[in-house]
């Protein structure tokens, strides 16, 4: 019988079960995979550095006329 492979869990660094029977994979419970969740959401998770070429309110294309 193959052992189950065990693999730190992301959020909380517990032990967690790498198989088909831990749906919640690689964390360790649901509670770890919505705290992750959630931060992604918030966008407590960024790529370091400065703003692109695209990014800025002087970039932003003025407003035409409104068509009636």
């Amino acid at each position: 019988m193959a052992q189950i492979r065990q693999v730190r869990c992301p959020q909380c660094g517990g032990k967690a079960l790498w198989s088909p029977e831990n749906p919640w994979r690689p964390f360790c419970s649901e509670r770890c995979k919505k705290i992750d969740l959630g931060a992604w959401a918030s966008d407590t998770y960024r790529i370091a550095g400065g703003a692109g070429p695209n990014q800025g309110e002087d970039d932003l294309p003025e407003a035409g006329p409104l068509l009636n």
